[in-house]
């Protein structure tokens, strides 16, 4: 089985941010891949642009502003 897990060192201990389905006990071995705040950048610079030409921007923001004027709330009695 081979998983990948992002994790963070703390005092000493690799310490995994999601919960791990393997039994208490099992050997594991560990590689560590550093990231660093380059290699984020480095990431995000090639996903820029990525969705350009996927979506109507101007319809979105029409879209999203047209759903928060449609009122579901019942009408007080008084």
């Amino acid at each position: 089985m081979l998983i990948n897990v992002r994790a963070r060192i703390s005092k000493g201990i690799i310490e995994p941010d999601e919960k791990i389905n393997i039994p208490e006990g099992t050997k594991v071995i560990v590689t560590i891949k550093e990231i660093t705040a380059k290699s984020r950048k480095d990431a995000f610079d090639r996903a820029a642009g990525s969705w350009k030409g996927t979506i109507d921007a101007e319809r979105l923001i029409k879209n999203i502003y047209d759903s928060r004027c449609v009122s579901t709330r019942k009408l007080p009695r008084l």
